[in-house]
């Protein structure tokens, strides 16, 4: 019973003195979060390289599926990316998550290359600084597109390519 008691107080005082901690440590796990967030958007904007997607909002059946890839150089020098998993490059990997309204994805049709690493110097290309570069690519070659539905595209391939895409897009295909 006298061990119950020594064990009970030291409970209470943990728990009091526990209490102090949680309203401090709530604020320093979001002011973390916040720091670690923008020391990945510092490291993207030192480097100076992000790109954007764009379609047209409606494709109708029978026309192309076309995807405006452009990459943009902030930065005031010449900065370059590896253009594997981009739409660079013919559809060798696949880059792109497509999905449905419905959430299905959309299959790939595309190779699968496998690459030796790390890539060799013609794999990058440059973007000069305050500039940008542009590719349109018929998503058709690469993805099993056919049902009528609204659907979503999300980049997927900075790992390999060190581009940043911030936003998905959305395109409607109709019949």
């Amino acid at each position: 019973m006298k061990n119950f008691k020594v064990l009970l107080s030291i409970v209470v005082v943990l728990v009091l003195s526990s209490c102090g901690i949680n309203n401090n440590s709530e604020q320093n796990s979001t002011d973390l979060a916040d720091s670690s967030t923008t020391e990945a958007v510092d490291s993207t904007a030192e480097k100076g390289l992000f790109a954007k997607m764009s379609m047209k909002d409606t494709v109708k059946a029978g026309e192309l599926v076309e995807l405006k890839f452009t990459v943009y150089n902030n930065a005031d020098t010449t900065q370059h990316f590896c253009k594997w998993h981009t739409p660079f490059e013919p559809f060798i990997s696949k880059y792109l998550d497509l999905t449905s309204a419905s959430g299905e994805e959309v299959d790939y049709k595309g190779a699968m290359a496998k690459r030796i690493m790390p890539p060799p110097a013609d794999s990058y290309l440059p973007v000069n600084s305050k500039d940008s570069i542009s590719i349109t690519v018929d998503l058709l070659k690469g993805y099993s597109i056919t049902k009528p539905s609204k659907y979503t595209i999300k980049y997927v391939g900075q790992n390999m390519s060190g581009l940043i895409v911030q936003d998905s897009i959305s395109f409607i295909y109709a019949k």
